[in-house]
């Protein structure tokens, strides 16, 4: 979440797990990337949105929390833009495991999405300055 100190992961961790006794757990951080958060009223989010509903005819899960995986910060916190990932999955997809895999019919809709999305944004954008 916004706001962990992802510089502390390791002793945040230590500590909570000395806390529930389980001190025989080894604790070992990788590389690390802040996470960062887009304001859900932000007029990109809901321009975007509307182009996803109106594509899929469905109401479209919006998750306003990036988790530190990606070097979204990079775009967000030291440019200053309003970032959106559109993601292409499903929850039983093992993304980044030996088995990952993409079902044809989530492909289609990912790639009619994305298609909305550009075609939208020749249509008619909230083109504006970013803060």
């Amino acid at each position: 979440m916004v706001g962990t100190e992802v510089d502390k992961l390791g002793v945040i961790l230590r500590k909570h797990l000395d806390e529930q006794g389980f001190p025989m757990v080894d604790v070992e951080v990788g590389p690390t990337m802040p996470p960062t958060r887009t304001d859900p009223d932000d007029p990109w989010v809901r321009w975007a949105l509307g182009s996803i509903s109106r594509t899929t005819g469905t109401e479209p899960a919006l998750l306003p929390n990036l988790g530190g995986s990606l070097p979204n910060d990079a775009f967000a916190g030291e440019l200053g833009l309003c970032t959106l990932w559109i993601p292409h999955s499903y929850p039983a997809c093992a993304q980044h495991a030996p088995d990952e895999h993409l079902l044809a019919p989530v492909a289609r809709e990912s790639l009619r999405i994305m298609a909305g999305v550009f075609w939208d944004l020749g249509e008619d954008s909230p083109v504006r300055s970013h803060p």
